[in-house]
């Protein structure tokens, strides 16, 4: 398998993985465990009698995603071409399966969870990364075609149309977003003209704004967002519990699990209101901390997208770093009121398996683009030895014989 390049897929030296970037995860799931046991303790208590319900189960799923990674990390990226297919296959199927009555497990009014026995696995979280290995394989094939409307805006679209279509109807419209959003920026630096990117992003925001009109809960959401001291105990409860959350931190924060919010005011205080939770026990420098160690993840993510060695490591990694940033910055934009809330989770930090395995997995996948960056190959070649005089080929006697 050869690239656009003419170079054989596989045929670069693995090198070391970007340790800068292991590092900044390997902070974030540090941090994301001690926030998920401070904003959780009271919950495991009252709900299964075990202050240790969230954390022990959350260090389980660390250890899954740890593991994910590694897999991911020391397989060379482009035999994920191969594997793109079938990836999404398994994600489509799954997809269907939380739609079926008897089969999906429902709560709070969704349909997105499957269950063996104990363990409970969402599916969606597990699709963004197959989509993005799969677009970002496909826009490579295209190569010239991304620039065609019936060649590549067409399919294009009707491929994240059945994914999103999918996701929408569980429903799950914080993931759509996240979803279109990543899609849309591998469309962009793929190559795809400007009119087709707006095209795209103009059907997605009036489907999406549509479908939000036809359910309640998100109509509740927006009104909350625009007016929750209208109804403080109603709708607006939510919001304004994480934003007294926020504003008790002050500068320095209540310190480490001294959060009062977390007793049952804020819901979902361990999941998608972490950042909340973190902002009153740290305070204002503690978050800031955190939004640094997301930075930090986000240029060295950029640092591997510029060095990967083909077409495709650069949309791979531009499409999970993206993914990261706009699920990071949509929780804080929710949780600050800066958007409506969407119920998705801050990456690394809040409590859900599939969430940090998936993400953990495709951090893998970043340091695998890492790994056979270009910049690994260049060091390779100057650290390969040079032949010596010994080496050399000897010079074979010309015999009168040779040349009749």
């Amino acid at each position: 398998m050869t690239d656009q390049s003419g170079r054989r897929a596989g045929s670069a030296r693995a090198g070391p993985p970007d340790y800068l970037l292991l590092v900044a995860v390997t902070m974030l799931v540090i941090a994301g465990m001690l926030a998920v046991y401070s904003s959780s303790f009271a919950v495991g208590y009252h709900e299964f009698g075990n202050t240790n319900y969230f954390v022990t189960r959350q260090a389980v799923f660390a250890l899954i995603g740890v593991a994910a990674m590694v897999f991911f990390m020391r397989m060379d990226y482009n035999r994920l071409r191969r594997l793109s297919l079938p990836m999404l296959v398994i994600a489509l199927a799954a997809l269907v399966l939380v739609l079926v009555p008897g089969i999906g497990v429902e709560r709070n009014g969704a349909s997105r969870w499957l269950e063996f026995g104990p363990i409970s696995v969402q599916p969606s979280e597990y699709a963004k990364l197959a989509l993005v290995i799969y677009i970002a394989a496909w826009l490579t094939s295209r190569g010239d075609d991304i620039h065609k409307f019936s060649l590549g805006f067409v399919p294009f679209v009707l491929m994240l149309g059945i994914v999103g279509g999918l996701i929408m109807a569980e429903p799950d419209m914080g993931t759509t977003v996240i979803i279109l959003l990543t899609a849309s920026t591998l469309f962009f630096v793929a190559g795809a003209p400007l009119s087709h990117l707006a095209l795209l992003l103009t059907v997605g925001g009036l489907i999406s704004f549509m479908v939000v009109q036809q359910r309640e809960y998100q109509v509740d959401r927006l009104i909350s967002y625009l007016d929750a001291e209208g109804d403080p105990q109603g709708n607006g409860f939510q919001i304004l519990q994480l934003l007294i959350a926020l504003g008790s931190g002050g500068p320095l924060g209540l310190g480490w699990a001294e959060s009062r919010q977390k007793f049952f005011y804020v819901p979902g205080a361990h999941t998608d209101g972490v950042f909340a939770i973190i902002g009153e026990e740290l305070g204002f420098v503690g978050l800031m901390l955190i939004i640094g160690l997301f930075a930090f993840f986000i240029f060295r993510g950029l640092k591997i997208t510029i060095g990967a060695r083909d077409r495709f490591g650069t949309l791979l990694a531009i499409g999970i770093i993206s993914w990261i940033a706009y699920q990071s910055l949509i929780n804080v934009a929710g949780i600050t009121r800066t958007i409506p809330l969407t119920g998705v989770p801050l990456p690394f930090l809040s409590y859900g398996g599939s969430s940090l395995i998936a993400l953990m997995a495709a951090v893998g996948v970043l340091l695998s683009v890492s790994r056979y960056s270009s910049t690994q190959t260049y060091a390779a070649k100057q650290r390969a030895p040079s032949p010596g005089p010994a080496a050399r080929p000897r010079r074979q006697p010309v015999y009168e014989g040779d040349l009749a």
